[in-house]
């Protein structure tokens, strides 16, 4: 029996899911820890589970708008959805408002225009404290969260017959 908080396992039907975590491991350890909860949150469902690194929270966007024009070159790589990974820790400048704000506001626009199955985990946070609590190994952990959100949104696919 689930507790309060606890994450049910996620379900899909169909062949098991191919997904692509783009990550930005500017805080590495963070990052990590939400891509390997997601991973274990992905694992009843026997996801292959493909990572690539970018350099920072600000090059996700154009990362996965590259990863969806590879879909469409002949041959290329097929996932069925993608996992956005990474973490803004707020500063003493506007740096970490421009840097949310433009990442956000990219994947939201990739994702509105593709449709395509996006797990969103962009931690944007005061202290690094707040950052290692939500990438810990427990039910907090916003990769798993992502996870969700991505088969969510692949079943979708699967079900209006897109993928």
């Amino acid at each position: 029996m689930r507790t309060e908080g606890e994450a049910k396992p996620l379900a899909l039907m169909g062949a098991a899911p191919r997904i692509l975590v783009i990550q930005a491991p500017y805080y590495r350890t963070v990052v990590e820890g939400m891509r390997l909860g997601a991973e274990r949150a992905l694992a009843p469902l026997n996801a292959e589970v493909e990572v690539a690194e970018v350099a920072g929270a600000f090059e996700l966007p154009a990362a996965l708008r590259l990863a969806l024009e590879a879909q469409g070159v002949e041959d290329g790589p097929q996932w069925d959805g993608f996992l956005v990974l990474g973490c803004v820790v707020k500063g003493e400048t506007d740096h970490y408002d421009f840097i949310c704000q433009a990442v956000c506001k990219g994947i939201m626009d990739i994702s509105t225009e593709t449709g395509a199955p996006i797990g969103f985990g962009l931690l944007t946070v005061d202290t690094l404290a707040q950052a290692e609590a939500r990438s810990a190994d427990d039910q907090h952990n916003k990769g798993i969260e992502c996870a969700a959100a991505v088969v969510g949104q692949i079943k979708l696919a699967r079900l209006w017959g897109l993928q």
